[in-house]
């Protein structure tokens, strides 16, 4: 089974969820952060690392002399990695979103396979859980290919638990994709709630089921439940604002396990 956790916006809680529910599970999970851009889930957990993986992605490398200039790799490339000029070719590998066209299309064969790095891919283990999280390269902009990557050590036999970025752009939709389920984590204030209407949204698209977790309960209004009930998706969990709750957190340590 797959389970994402998400949200709307950042700063929710998804991670503290991901974490704790992970680690209540055991042996049963594996917890996967996919939030590439900025992974943090590490920070909350005595990870015991096993294997680092450079990851990278495929550009063209132009062989000049068999190339005839003819323009057909720039005609086909949608996101404009590629120009072809009068006497020489010019890639852009930040562009390239490696879909091989240019590769298929050259007449002369002129095209061959180079690499750019995207990041890191980390695997290790905290108590009987397995942990696994990608750490995309500093300016480097794409994170869905490496997030693929990560979400390829999921294992049929365990409850994988997905910390997805924040937001609803395209790593969380990468995230998202090919789960059972989807737990949405927000906050009882008119953000939490306009951000978590958008990620309602994207589970709809994607038609995977969902369900609610509000944390800081009790700061704002009753809105977000009101808005649940007309919307019959379930409120699964109200954590509550609590002052021992945020101490735990910004000590770097688990509800789970010092509130059992």
């Amino acid at each position: 089974m797959i389970i994402t956790i998400a949200s709307g916006k950042g700063g929710t809680g998804k991670t503290t969820l991901s974490t704790n529910l992970a680690t209540f599970l055991g042996k049963e999970a594996q917890l996967l952060d996919c939030d590439v851009e900025e992974p943090n889930a590490h920070l909350f957990l005595d990870i015991k690392w096993d294997e680092k993986q450079t990851v990278t992605a495929v550009i063209p490398e132009v062989d000049e002399e068999k190339c005839s200039h003819c323009g057909e790799c720039g005609e086909i490339c949608q996101f404009k990695a590629i120009a072809p000029l009068e006497f020489t070719v010019l890639v852009f590998p930040e562009l390239c979103h490696s879909c091989r066209g240019c590769f298929l299309v050259c007449p002369e064969d002129a095209i061959k396979e180079g690499s750019r790095e995207l990041g890191v891919l980390e695997t290790g283990h905290f108590n009987s859980t397995e942990f696994t999280h990608g750490r995309l390269r500093i300016g480097e902009a794409m994170a869905p290919p490496l997030i693929k990557k990560v979400k390829e050590r999921i294992k049929p036999d365990k409850i994988a638990i997905l910390d997805a970025p924040p937001g609803t752009s395209c790593p969380v939709v990468n995230t998202m994709m090919d789960s059972d389920y989807i737990v949405l984590v927000t906050e009882p204030t008119p953000f939490g709630l306009h951000d978590l209407k958008l990620a309602v949204g994207v589970t709809k698209k994607l038609g995977i089921p969902c369900g609610i977790v509000i944390n800081r309960h009790g700061i704002g209004d009753n809105k977000v439940e009101q808005w649940a009930e007309n919307q019959e998706i379930p409120v699964l969990l109200k954590i509550p604002f609590d002052r021992k709750v945020a101490e735990i957190y910004a000590e770097g340590k688990l509800l789970v396990e010092e509130l059992p």
